[in-house]
């Protein structure tokens, strides 16, 4: 548990990071901010799924305007994520949940895994970002584990 605690704060801290990277680079590549309020409805459509809600009221892909909406559902996600995780045991990791997809589909997986999928799908999306940022001539953010854990 310990483990999934630190790397979820890891991902919270990310997804400032990059965030604050767009902000301050100022580029207006759509395709980048959609892929960036992509990452931050995923975690909220994962996130409902934990609590045992429907997630068929988000849209993964829809356009963003700005940073300041996607700004406020990563800090929100983070705060709920942060609670539901609370008072977790390891043996709670492996409590089976089910819902279904976007499409409907029913599915039927571990709180662990559905965590890993959250801390992956955000890293694997991070480095698309960073490098469209390195495309569009911006600063990339440095987001690897390594140096949040030297914090």
């Amino acid at each position: 548990m310990k483990t999934i605690k630190c790397m979820m704060d890891h991902l919270y801290w990310a997804d400032e990071r990059i965030l604050d990277v767009l902000e301050k680079s100022e580029v207006k590549n759509k395709d980048l901010l959609k892929l960036v309020r992509h990452v931050a409805v995923a975690e909220r459509v994962w996130l409902s799924r934990l609590q045992g809600k429907g997630s068929a009221q988000y849209s993964l892909w829809e356009e963003a305007e700005d940073l300041t909406a996607i700004r406020t559902m990563f800090e929100e996600n983070a705060e709920q994520y942060r609670v539901y995780i609370e008072g977790f045991e390891e043996s709670e990791l492996d409590e089976m949940i089910d819902y279904a997809n976007q499409s409907g589909v029913p599915f039927r997986t571990s709180v662990r895994d559905i965590l890993s999928q959250v801390l992956l799908h955000g890293q694997y999306h991070r480095g698309q970002i960073n490098r469209a940022l390195r495309i569009e001539s911006a600063e990339p953010a440095q987001v690897d584990y390594i140096t949040f854990a030297r914090l």
